[in-house]
């Protein structure tokens, strides 16, 4: 019974933070995801003790099977894989959640890690750094004469 509400407890918490806006909160869900479905396949076996798969001194009865062992291992490399991505996709940074709107014409982006409102918040900056610039050789010009 502990394990069904701990399974139930993982998968609800999953459900819920994945539903929510921020990547990290998606991150976490499919994390607990992982360990729900883990735990899932690992009570589809007999889940108290019971003698090793191979090689084995107890008799068939008592062996473990090494089926719900096999799938565990595989969800594992899975769910490590999709934390991978998404904490990839987070570091990118938190410019990429923006309400800019796009352009008509101008929908193109500056390199393949690139973001419209990363993009349009880059241009802003390149802007404001022209503009100082432009300001920077004015006041020289002036100086010189």
């Amino acid at each position: 019974m502990i394990l069904a509400l701990t399974i139930a407890l993982l998968i609800g918490s999953a459900v819920y933070l994945i539903q929510q806006r921020g990547l990290v909160h998606i991150v976490l869900g499919m994390m607990a995801f992982g360990h729900g479905a883990n735990l899932m396949l690992l009570a589809t076996g007999v889940y108290s003790y019971r003698g090793e798969s191979f090689p084995s001194q107890v008799g068939m009865d008592q062996m473990a099977d090494p089926l719900p062992q096999a799938f565990v291992l595989t969800a594992v490399v899975i769910s490590m894989a999709t934390s991978t991505i998404l904490l990839t996709m987070a570091a990118m940074g938190a410019n990429d959640d923006t309400d800019v709107v796009e352009p008509v014409d101008d929908n193109t982006i500056d390199h393949a890690f690139s973001t419209l409102g990363r993009d349009t918040q880059n241009r802003e900056i390149l802007e404001r750094s022209a503009n100082k610039m432009d300001r920077l050789k004015e006041l020289e010009q002036e100086e010189d004469n």
